[in-house]
C-alpha cells in the first residue's frame, strides 16, 4: 500500500469569526461585557461566542433574571461594533427582503422554523419558564426582526442553525478589524473581611461569666 501523506486542516484565516465554545464566563469577561453594554451584564450564564479580538460578543442568558423576569433572549449580542453593523444591515432593508423570501421560499421557511426549534430547545434545557413557552427571539418562525438576535444564534450555534443569522454573518462588516471595542477595567479583588480580634486572654483566676452570670 502506499504511503499516505495526512494533511491537517488548515488553520482559520485570521479575519474570519472562530467557531463556538461555550465557556464560563470570568470576572474578566463580566467586565469587559459590562463595558460593552455600558450597564452591568443581568443573568449571564456564559460566554456562548468570542470575537477574533478574545473578547466575548455572545454570552448566553439565564431564561429567568434574578428578579423574576422572564427573559426570552438566550444568545445576547454584546459587542457594540457588531450590534451596530447589524442595524445597517436593517436600515439598508435587509429584514424586509429576507421577509419577502421566507413568505415564498418552503425550504427556508422550515430551516427557519427548525432555528426557531432549535432556539427554544437550548433554552428549555436551562430551564422552563411558563410566561414565555414557545417564544424564541428575533421573530422566529414567522418573522423576521431584530438581526442581532439572529447574529448572536448563529454565532453560539455555529453554521447551519438559523439561516438569517448565517446570512447576517456573511453580509456583516468584519465589526472586530479594528481591534477590541471596549479596554474594561481590571476586574477588583473581592473584599476581604477583616480578622476578628483576638479574645482577650483572663487570668487563670477569673472565672466564666462576670460574678458567676452564665454568658452576659
Amino acid at each position: 500500500m502506499d504511503n499516505v501523506t495526512v494533511v491537517p486542516p488548515p488553520e482559520p484565516a485570521a479575519d474570519s469569526v472562530p467557531l463556538p465554545e461555550r465557556q464560563p464566563a470570568t470576572r474578566a469577561d463580566l467586565a469587559a461585557v459590562a463595558a460593552q453594554l455600558g450597564r452591568p451584564p443581568r443573568g449571564t450564564r456564559a460566554v456562548a461566542h468570542r470575537c477574533p479580538c478574545g473578547l466575548p460578543d455572545v454570552v448566553e442568558t439565564t431564561p429567568r433574571l434574578a428578579d423574576g423576569t422572564p427573559f426570552p433572549t438566550l444568545f445576547y449580542l454584546t459587542c457594540p461594533r457588531a450590534t451596530a453593523a447589524c442595524s445597517r444591515l436593517e436600515s439598508a432593508g435587509l429584514m424586509k427582503e429576507m421577509a419577502e423570501r421566507l413568505a415564498t421560499d418552503p425550504d427556508l421557511a422550515a430551516r427557519y422554523r427548525a432555528a426557531h426549534e432549535d432556539y427554544l430547545a437550548r433554552r428549555e434545557a436551562i430551564g422552563e419558564v411558563p410566561e414565555i413557552a414557545g417564544i424564541s427571539a428575533g421573530g422566529m418562525p414567522g418573522r423576521v426582526k431584530c438581526l442581532h438576535v439572529h447574529l448572536g444564534h448563529a454565532l453560539a450555534a455555529g453554521p447551519g442553525v438559523n439561516p438569517f443569522g448565517d446570512e447576517t454573518l456573511a453580509l456583516v462588516e468584519r465589526w472586530w478589524a479594528a481591534g477590541p471595542c471596549v479596554e474594561p477595567a481590571e476586574p477588583a479583588e473581592p473584599e476581604r473581611a477583616e480578622p476578628e480580634p483576638a479574645e482577650p486572654e483572663r487570668a487563670e483566676s477569673e472565672p466564666d461569666g462576670a460574678d458567676g452570670a452564665a454568658g452576659a
